[in-house]
């Protein structure tokens, strides 16, 4: 009865330790990446304003055009390039159509690995075939890795910087060699930049949106402003691209949540220094905390950590963890390896000192 493309599909793993997690007292639960702080308040209250005006209807699938406007100044302002941009039902939304409206059976995209679940399922989805390029053992980007993929079929490059799982923030050298070898073949490229502004070591991460023109720049609203119900993003690249993926979301999501998009024009502007210092904070911590005991880079972005379990068994090492009520996910959910496991440090910094004790005993 079922599809051909849903059969390939494997349930979410990162789904799998969070549903497990909420059947424990008092877990440790590192496993499911989101905010640990709640929606800003004045953020909150801006969507509840709109909810009360009665702004609770149908909006243009491209969503309103104020907060298309903000999106666009905020894009210029990080030197990205873009003719267009509409309003999406998160990333994930963005990616998805993406994948439906650009990648035909066949068709290659490739995606370094360790990659965020939903690349390479999505690209499944739409008929495409995923090819992974290795990035271990330090997470970089390697021309050659690259250029051995390459094949006639090769479509698309999805990058994502800072990086879910790993921490990375590509360097502008990588991005600069990945848009050289994009260019040579004509090739898109799909920048996630949830992360963007979780960023640690620098005052901000390129973004290959900044350097080659057939860049599709996804950006959001659920990390920096914890709005990961709300599910409103947004998708920027040339136009021709973009009106296309406008009438696909007609007749798929419709459009994004409409008082999630009038808070948005509020989020834009509110300041989340605060909060990504004390990430860096966390970073440092549960860094500081683990690298005696385990090999591990240090995560310049967004709020993971991807250390190498103990005799390169990360699923053996999750296990014995969970018995502890430590709830991280084996690296297998995010890489053709089951060598790591990823920990999300949005947490506090509490219970990162209980994960980091009991992962010392079990190391």
């Amino acid at each position: 009865m079922l599809a051909e493309r849903i059969r390939k599909i494997k349930p979410s793993g990162v789904r799998k330790i969070f549903d497990l997690a909420k059947k424990v007292k008092d877990p440790i639960d590192l496993s499911l990446g989101e905010p640990d702080f709640d929606v800003p308040k004045e953020i909150k209250e801006e969507a509840i304003t709109w909810i009360r005006k009665g702004f609770n209807k149908y909006t243009l699938s491209a969503g309103i055009p104020e907060l298309r406007e903000k999106v666009k100044e905020h894009l210029r302002k990080k030197g990205i390039i873009f003719e267009e941009v509409m309003l999406t039902a998160g990333v994930t939304g963005g990616l998805l159509l993406c994948c439906l409206g650009l990648i035909d059976e066949g068709d290659e995209v490739l995606i370094p690995d360790p990659y965020f679940v939903m690349y390479e399922y999505q690209v499944m989805l739409a008929g495409g075939v995923p090819r992974y390029i290795d990035t271990y053992p330090d997470f970089r980007l390697r021309e050659e890795r690259i250029r051995d993929l390459l094949s006639p079929r090769t479509k698309a490059i999805i990058i994502n910087s800072p990086s879910n799982p790993t921490g990375t923030v590509y360097s502008r050298e990588e991005l600069e060699m990945v848009a050289r070898i994009a260019r040579e073949r004509d090739l898109l490229v799909i920048s996630d930049d949830i992360y963007d502004r979780f960023v640690y070591d620098t005052p901000q991460a390129p973004s290959l949106g900044q350097i080659y023109e057939k860049t599709i720049t996804l950006g959001g609203f659920s990390k920096s402003w914890a709005m990961t119900g709300w599910r409103l993003g947004y998708l920027a690249g040339p136009k021709g691209i973009v009106e296309s993926l406008i009438t696909l979301q007609q007749y798929s999501f419709t459009c994004p949540p409409s008082f999630a998009q009038k808070a948005a024009l509020l989020a834009l502007d509110y300041d989340t220094t605060p909060m990504i210092e004390e990430y860096r904070k966390r970073r440092d911590l549960i860094y500081e905390g683990l690298r005696e005991k385990y090999e591990v880079v240090k995560p310049q972005g967004a709020f993971f950590i991807f250390p190498k379990a103990p005799n390169g068994k990360g699923e053996r090492l999750v296990e014995r963890a969970i018995a502890e009520g430590l709830f991280m996910v084996p690296g297998k959910v995010f890489s053709q390896r089951s060598t790591h496991f990823r920990i999300c440090f949005a947490a506090p910094s509490e219970k990162l000192e209980r994960a980091i004790e009991i992962l010392k005993r079990l190391a």
